[in-house]
């Protein structure tokens, strides 16, 4: 029974012996069966130790766009205003430009509908006035021009009166020495004739009055040309202040003028910068009056309206409603740890868990998992998101098997991935994640070869 010996007495017994219980006693055939399912279960599972394992990073995000254009942005208008008219609802399709609302004006400054025709007026009355300042200037410039030509005939008028002056100086010195010559001869001759007379001379008495009258008309006629020689003298220096006295006269005019010239200078540059601002403002006003319906920047759906209600009111700069564009350059947005980061390069293959599509993930077989979608890797911020995280930006990427992403895909959507390392033995995978190590590589990143 207990197969000691060799020889079997099993038949024996069972013919000389009709033995109940030892027809029941047998060894049982599940233990059999168990026993070689263990068998094979445990060489599949050392088998499977030596089997490749495909390393990878894994991270969670959500779906977005890869481009900040393509990405859900809030429409905010530039000016203040309170809402008089919706002309869209949540959900529809609007087109670049479509308008999505109007508003009307808030601050009393542009409650005059005629306002830009009243800046307008005030342009062209400006322009009037810049027009009469030229006028002056030009004017004034004329003015300085024949001021400084009178300067030049006067200076001559004045020269040639003071040739003048000095001619007649000339003149009535010449009488004057010709008087004192009469008045000394006829001094002589006076004294001549009383000595005679005294003397009972030749000389009648009437000769020598008739000297003496002729001495005295000849001494008035001296006085009267030295007064004439003092007059023109005097005149000469006259003459003289006034040649001096006319350029002085003059630079005085052309001063005034030129002051004259440079006050309408600047109220002519007053009169093109207040020309300038008003320009400027009735531009302003163009371009304020067009913020007056809010547009659609580009081609998308509306969202979601942050202000509701005819009559609310905005602020500069305030959100209005959101714009999700309509043909999106689908991206992923995935966070990895930053120990995993240096692991990472552009270009490595990621593999894509969606959330609302089902799937069966074998993380380090790929070509096992089900569910699944491929991408790349795009994108690898320089920066944390302040929780040591590093954010990657994954696009598509269809392989050979692979499916395209869903067009379902919504903006937000959860997001599971795996960034696809190298292959090692499944039971080196085991041992690197009971010692917390990281994932290996047989070869430094290219991305980290060209930062050195």
């Amino acid at each position: 029974m207990l197969n000691i010996s060799k020889q079997s007495v099993d038949k024996q017994v069972r013919e000389n012996y009709q033995l109940h219980s030892l027809e029941t006693l047998h060894t049982p055939r599940s233990a059999v069966i168990l026993r070689r399912w263990m068998l094979v279960i445990v060489v599949v599972l050392l088998g499977t130790l030596f089997l490749p394992w495909q390393q990878n990073i894994d991270g969670k995000g959500d779906v977005s766009a890869l481009t900040p254009k393509d990405r859900p942005q809030n429409i905010q208008n530039i000016i203040s205003g309170r809402i008089e008219k919706w002309l869209v609802r949540e959900g529809d399709l609007v087109k670049k430009g479509d308008t999505l609302l109007v508003i009307s004006e808030m601050k009393d400054d542009y409650f005059d509908p005629r306002y830009p025709q009243r800046l307008q007026e005030q342009l062209v009355a400006k322009g009037d006035a810049i027009k009469s300042y030229r006028l002056k200037i030009q004017s004034l410039d004329n003015q300085i021009i024949a001021l400084r030509e009178n300067n030049k005939f006067s200076l001559q008028k004045a020269r040639n009166k003071v040739r003048q002056g000095y001619a007649k100086v000339t003149a009535d010195s010449t009488d004057v020495l010709a008087e004192q010559v009469q008045v000394s001869i006829a001094k002589t001759r006076l004294d001549r004739g009383e000595e005679q007379l005294n003397n009972g001379g030749l000389v009648s008495l009437s000769e020598v009055e008739s000297r003496r009258l002729k001495y005295q008309e000849v001494r008035a006629k001296l006085v009267s040309n030295q007064n004439k020689l003092a007059i023109s003298r005097q005149e000469l220096i006259n003459a003289r202040i006034e040649l001096s006295s006319i350029n002085a006269e003059y630079a005085e005019k052309i001063a005034k003028a030129q002051s004259d010239r440079s006050s309408a200078f600047s109220s002519l540059a007053a009169g093109e910068y207040e020309m300038s601002q008003l320009q400027n403002k009735i531009t302003n006003v163009d371009i304020r009056r067009g913020q007056y319906f809010v547009k659609a920047p580009q081609e998308g759906y509306v969202v979601k309206s942050l202000k509701a209600g005819i009559g609310e009111t905005i602020k500069e700069g305030e959100s209005i409603c959101t714009l999700q564009p309509s043909s999106p350059e689908m991206a992923v947005e995935m966070y990895v740890r930053a120990m995993d980061v240096p692991l990472i390069e552009p270009g490595r293959e990621v593999r894509i868990q969606f959330e609302g599509w089902p799937s069966l993930v074998f993380s380090g077989w790929p070509s096992a998992t089900v569910g699944t979608f491929g991408g790349t890797v795009k994108v690898i911020d320089k920066i944390d998101n302040g929780k040591g995280e590093y954010r990657l930006l994954i696009t598509p990427k269809v392989k050979k098997g692979d499916q395209e992403w869903p067009k379902q895909l919504r903006m937000g959507s959860g997001v599971i991935g795996w960034v696809m390392l190298e292959d090692v033995p499944v039971w080196y995978e085991i041992w690197r994640q009971l010692n917390a190590f990281p994932p290996t590589l047989k070869k430094e990143p290219k991305a980290a070869l060209k930062e050195k």
